[in-house]
């Protein structure tokens, strides 16, 4: 059986419950989903300075369930739309590993040019930079922050629902693109509740992590032993057993 782990780089277990419910969901009997959740941090990430300190807890999520498991996973996800850390635990892992944003821009770029609609208004300049890194700032025709941040969109589904299908429906009508992200772990299952108000797709990024999920494929034998090949000091025993590893 296929096993995936999934990292929320918040200290929300709200968050992770619902991560696990619809990524296992999406993942069906055959995989088997465990979540992580960040061990320090913010309970949601808003700003850059939460993202630093998240991407730090990803990659502390990482060797911790290194050191406590015998068998490591097939894949990892980072339960975030954003990606905390995503460059830094590839480098470091021997099993593929992505995040929900870039997950949801492949997805999306399949339709065509796309759009992010999002919570929090901070998020706007660092998705932009994300999508700039992964090579999708041609795809990514604009993205749309309401201002409720993710946290708050998810305690009240019945007005975020409303809020979230107008600014997906000014999204498509103003950028003119083949398809819409909804981004964000706290909006799992919000994409499938706003589609029938929203002409074009809209990608929930939580399954579009969990399809790229299952269509990850293993890593060469030579990244077995992938790591960093530098000792740090003043972290957690197993960062430092993590940056230890040659």
């Amino acid at each position: 059986m296929r096993q995936l782990l999934v990292i929320n780089p918040n200290t929300s277990a709200q968050v992770s419950a619902l991560l696990q419910t619809h990524i296992q969901q999406a993942a069906g009997l055959h995989v088997r989903v465990r979540t992580a959740t960040a061990r320090f941090g913010s309970p949601y990430i808003a700003d850059e300075a939460s993202y630093a300190v998240a991407a730090h807890a990803a990659l502390d999520a990482w060797a911790h369930d290194l050191a406590s498991r015998p068998d490591a996973p097939d894949a990892v996800l980072i339960g975030c739309f954003g990606d905390p850390g995503l460059m830094a635990l590839r480098e470091s892992s021997p099993v593929p590993v992505t995040g929900l944003a870039e997950a949801a821009f492949i997805e999306a770029a399949r339709h065509g040019r796309y759009a992010i609609v999002t919570g929090g208004t901070r998020w706007g300049p660092m998705l932009q930079r994300l999508a700039q890194a992964l090579g999708q700032a041609q795809q990514l025709a604009g993205i749309h922050t309401v201002a409720p941040t993710g946290a708050q969109l998810a305690a009240d589904p019945v007005t975020a629902r409303a809020l979230l299908a107008q600014a997906c429906r000014d999204a498509s009508r103003q950028l003119g693109v083949q398809a819409v992200i909804l981004g964000g772990a706290g909006l799992a299952g919000m994409a499938a509740a706003v589609q029938a108000d929203v002409p074009i797709p809209v990608i929930d990024s939580v399954l579009a992590g969990a399809h790229w999920a299952l269509r990850s494929a293993p890593m060469p034998p030579e990244r077995a032993h992938a790591g960093f090949d530098v000792a740090w000091q003043g972290l957690s025993p197993e960062m430092a057993a993590l940056g230890a590893r040659a």
